[in-house]
């Protein structure tokens, strides 16, 4: 036997029968969006660095190597909001270290450390690009490396848990640029090249002076 049309009443009984889900949609959109909002950070107070670490890849005839410091001091001055945010970080020269004493040697040489004693950026703003407790960022600011100057605008990422928070960018740069020479030895039978990749990890503890 063929199957009897629908009627209208058994149609609305159909629908009647999504409606739970339906709620459960609209309930779980309204949950997520509160979620949302509840990540976006608020005032930021003033931080003080607790922990770092400043790397640095390097490539040469010899052979990739890697020059890392974890002596690294740093402090945020907080704001209304993150976007003006500012704060600054340094590291000593002398303190990098690539697990070869003569070419952490040669290093301090060329970056001349005695005269230009530390590695420094400073941050002027920050460029969030979606709200959350871990959020894409453009960091703007000034780095200073060899008595050289360079605006920047380095992408990142700040992870907000608690009282702390986690900020790391990984960047190119171009060591003539900042005037370091040096790098070619023996005739140039060795060399390092000019463009390196820099690696950056901080952990700031919110609400510690600044």
């Amino acid at each position: 036997m063929g199957s009897r049309p629908e009627t209208g009443a058994g149609r609305r009984a159909g629908l009647q029968g999504w409606g739970p889900v339906v709620v459960a949609l609209v309930m779980l959109s309204m949950n997520t969006t509160a979620e949302a909002v509840a990540q976006m950070p608020g005032p930021i107070p003033n931080g003080r660095l607790t922990s770092g670490m400043l790397s640095f890849d390097g490539h040469a005839t010899l052979g990739d190597f890697t020059g890392t410091t974890r002596t690294v001091t740093g402090q945020l001055t907080g704001a209304p909001d993150i976007s003006s945010v500012r704060g600054w970080v340094e590291a000593p020269v002398e303190s990098l270290k690539t697990g070869d004493r003569k070419r952490d040697k040669d290093l301090n040489k060329s970056m001349e450390s005695s005269k230009y004693p530390n590695l420094r950026f400073d941050l002027n703003s920050i460029t969030a690009k979606s709200a959350g407790d871990s959020m894409p960022v453009t960091l703007h600011g000034t780095l200073n490396i060899h008595g050289v100057s360079r605006r920047l605008e380095l992408p990142g990422t700040i992870v907000f848990n608690g009282q702390t928070a986690r900020v790391r960018t990984d960047f190119p740069l171009n060591l003539k640029e900042y005037g370091i020479g040096g790098l070619s030895k023996m005739l140039g039978m060795l060399k390092m090249h000019e463009n390196i990749e820099v690696h950056v990890d901080l952990v700031f503890g919110l609400g510690a002076g600044g």
